[in-house]
């Protein structure tokens, strides 16, 4: 990387060891190379880390994706915003392309942790100026950190997929359960497509409330798209498909933007005969059974659009396309 003359901005990129390759393909995409960097995990699970040039007064921004196990890797990179921090760099963003703890985002009991409150206030302790990521799970996470946070969307990127492959004639865009109803209401606007509602209620005519699957809207020879921020262990999505396959959809497509897939997920998904699985690649995809007509979209050129909009001082809403 070449370095520019003194007190003019310079760019540098960081990656942690969690999922390099989505780290890389951003600095290719910006003509940018990650800088050089040492990091080691001693026996006792401590983690070290050290930059291998100088990063004085460079514009940081620190690439980190939190896959399991989401506790090493928060570690990891708040230890390099701790490192730039202390080397003198001007301005250090964190890009968290999936914001770790974005589900504890409130009580709903007594002596329950705001967890996603306390990541923000780490990243702050360690040093960090800015916050980037893509489809928080709540968007009240973005008040919870004391500075900017540019909240990417994943819609773009995913809707512009399905537009070109799918006809919206045929679609009908469902939400797995009632709290994706602003997200699927979203895709509908952008698709034109009419909308469903998968609506788990309990059976009280059977022992144990047994869960039924009630379908909202009209389905029937539809190809139906099931929309959801991310897919975890595939419990509720699965159990959508399988709604919607009994209530006569022609087919059943999913698009998440976080492809987390946590223990059963790949089973539980294979055996719920959708046609496509459509996800990003905010994480790595790493599950020991190959997960059937899954398609994997590049998050990484929204990703460098936005770095490169923040360093210039540009605008990072104008990249959403109207979805801000």
């Amino acid at each position: 990387m070449s370095h520019t003359a003194k007190n003019t901005k310079h760019l540098m990129l960081f990656s942690g060891r969690a999922f390099p390759e989505l780290a890389q393909e951003v600095a290719a995409l910006m003509d940018e190379e990650l800088v050089p960097t040492r990091a080691l995990t001693y026996a006792n699970s401590e983690i070290y880390v050290r930059f291998e040039e100088s990063v004085r007064g460079c514009d940081a921004f620190v690439i980190q994706s939190h896959t399991a196990p989401v506790n090493e890797w928060l570690m990891e990179q708040l230890i390099m915003v701790d490192a730039l921090k202390r080397a003198s760099a001007k301005r250090i963003t964190v890009v968290a392309p999936f914001y770790p703890y974005a589900r504890q985002d409130k009580k709903h009991l007594g002596r329950e942790p705001i967890s996603a409150r306390l990541v923000a206030d780490m990243y702050k302790a360690a040093g960090a100026n800015r916050i980037m990521s893509v489809d928080l799970h709540a968007a009240q996470i973005q008040g919870f950190f004391d500075g900017p946070v540019d909240h990417l969307w994943g819609l773009p990127v995913l809707s512009d997929y399905v537009k070109e492959k799918y006809d919206a004639n045929e679609m009908c865009v469902v939400s797995p359960d009632a709290g994706r109803v602003r997200l699927a209401d979203m895709w509908t606007d952008v698709l034109g497509t009419p909308l469903a509602i998968v609506h788990k209620r309990r059976d009280h005519e059977k022992a144990n409330t047994v869960a039924v699957h009630e379908v909202v809207g009209d389905v029937e020879g539809k190809v139906c798209l099931l929309v959801d921020d991310m897919i975890d262990t595939a419990g509720t999505i699965a159990q959508a498909a399988q709604a919607l396959h009994d209530r006569g959809a022609s087919k059943v497509i999913a698009a998440a933007t976080h492809p987390i897939f946590s223990g059963p997920a790949a089973e539980r998904l294979n055996g719920a005969n959708f046609s496509e699985i459509i996800v990003t690649n905010t994480l790595p995809t790493r599950t020991d059974v190959p997960i059937n007509n899954l398609t994997t979209l590049s998050i990484a050129p929204l990703i460098a659009k936005a770095i490169n909009a923040v360093f210039l001082d540009g605008s990072v809403t104008s990249l959403f396309g109207g979805v801000a």
